[in-house]
C-alpha cells in the first residue's frame, strides 16, 4: 500500500498531460503514468462482446480492502457487486427504466455497454444487511483510504457534471499506483485525465420518458403485478398474470389502446400481450 498522508489539495491539470483518447475495438483508454487507464462513462462506450470478467489484480486489492474495513468495526458486509456482462447490464438498466423512467434511471445506473462494472475493475460495497453501503462513517472512511489500496471513490458530490451520475459512496474503480495522485487532486477521473464525460450525447426524448424503450424481443422483468390477455386492450379479460420478480421471453413490442404491450406465444401457440406502462 502507499501510505500519504491526508492534506488534500485541488491540482489544476496541466495541458501537456491532457491524454489523447484512443480505442482498440473493445474499449476506449488513456496511457496514465504506470499503466492504461481503461475508460467507460456516458461518452465512451465498451464493445457488447468485451466481457474481460473481474480483473485479478483490482479483485485482491478490492478483498484487502474489504477486509480491513470490517476487521476494523465498520459496517461492511461481505457481499459485493463486482463484474457485469453487457446483457446482465442491459436487463439491469431496462428493469430501472421500467421502475423509474429513463430520464430517471440514467442518473444512477449505465445503459448497456456503458457500464463500469463491465471492465471488471469496479465494486460497489454492501453494508451488514446487505444494502448498497451508504453508512456515514463507513463511507468517510472510504473516501479517505481507497486510494491506499488502488481505488478512487469514483462518483463523488459535486462532480455528476463531468461523471455523468449522481453520487455513489460505494461504487469504487481500481486504478492502481496512480490513484493516490487523483484522491489529492479532488478530481474526477474525466477531469484528472482530460477526456470527456458528462451526459450521454443523446437525451431522451419525452416519448421515451413515458414509455419503456425495448429492444424487439428479449427477456422483461417484472416490477409488479402485470395482467396477461388475449388481446392488447385494457378491457380484455385477465387470464393469468405475473408478479414481481418473474420474468418473460417476449418476441414483440407493440403500442395499442395507449399503452405499450409486449408479447410473446403461450405454450399452446396462442399469442398473450402484457401491458407495461
Amino acid at each position: 500500500m502507499v501510505g500519504v498522508g491526508s492534506t488534500k489539495t485541488t491540482a489544476n491539470i496541466d495541458a501537456a498531460f491532457i491524454k489523447k483518447v484512443r480505442y482498440n475495438g473493445s474499449y476506449y483508454y488513456v496511457q496514465g503514468k504506470y499503466n492504461e487507464i481503461v475508460i467507460a462513462n456516458k461518452k465512451h462506450p465498451l464493445a457488447s462482446n468485451y466481457n474481460p470478467g473481474e480483473n485479478p489484480t483490482a479483485k485482491e486489492a478490492f478483498v484487502r480492502l474489504r477486509n480491513d474495513m470490517i476487521a476494523q468495526g465498520y459496517n461492511v458486509g461481505y457481499g459485493y457487486s463486482g463484474f457485469r456482462s453487457y446483457d446482465y447490464q442491459r436487463n439491469l438498466y431496462q428493469h430501472y427504466v421500467n421502475t423509474d423512467g429513463q430520464a430517471a434511471a440514467d442518473r444512477y445506473s449505465a445503459r448497456p455497454g456503458y457500464s463500469e462494472h463491465q471492465t471488471g475493475l469496479v465494486f460497489d460495497l454492501t453494508d451488514k444487511s446487505g444494502n448498497l453501503l451508504e453508512d456515514t462513517a463507513a463511507s468517510t472512511w472510504l473516501k479517505n483510504n481507497a486510494h491506499r489500496y488502488g481505488f478512487v471513490v469514483r462518483y463523488q458530490p459535486g462532480k455528476e457534471a463531468s461523471t455523468g451520475y449522481m453520487p455513489e459512496a460505494w461504487h469504487i474503480r481500481y486504478i492502481g499506483q496512480e490513484a493516490p495522485d487523483i484522491y489529492h487532486s479532488g478530481l474526477s477521473l474525466e477531469e484528472y485525465y482530460g477526456f470527456e464525460g458528462g451526459n450521454y450525447a443523446t437525451a431522451p426524448s419525452n416519448s421515451s420518458q413515458s414509455k419503456p424503450s425495448l429492444p424487439a424481443q428479449g427477456t422483461y422483468y417484472f416490477t409488479k403485478r402485470s395482467s396477461i390477455k388475449a388481446e392488447p386492450k385494457q378491457s380484455s379479460p385477465e387470464l393469468a398474470y405475473y408478479t414481481a420478480g418473474e420474468s418473460v421471453h417476449y418476441d414483440r413490442v407493440l403500442d395499442a389502446d395507449g399503452m405499450r404491450w409486449i408479447s410473446y406465444l403461450s405454450y399452446g401457440g396462442n399469442r398473450r400481450y402484457i401491458s407495461i406502462g
